[in-house]
């Protein structure tokens, strides 16, 4: 088997692990997150994240939570915002 067959399964086997774990490391945090270490630094330094340091000094995360703060802010689609408008008419016109 080729190096890079090898190095692509491993990858797929490592993300298959960490999907089934709950509390993520830092690392792992932000590579299922997708963005960069020194991101996600600034966002714990500002307690902009949930997050657990409980020794004060590794940082682990609750996927969870991670996932609710990653879909935080949610953006109405067109067809959504087009249909409270309508709904929105209409019980104004009955009244």
């Amino acid at each position: 088997m080729d190096y890079f067959k090898i190095e692509e399964r491993l990858d797929r086997i490592e993300r298959l692990l960490t999907n089934s774990k709950d509390v993520l490391t830092f690392e792992e945090a932000c590579e299922y997150m997708g963005v960069s270490r020194s991101f996600l630094y600034k966002l714990t330094s500002r307690r902009q994240i949930p997050h657990s340091k409980p020794n004060g000094k590794m940082i682990y995360f609750e996927k969870k939570k991670i996932n609710i703060w990653l879909l935080q802010n949610r953006r109405k689609s067109k067809a959504e915002i087009e249909t409270e408008a309508l709904k929105h008419s209409l019980r104004n016109k009955k009244n």
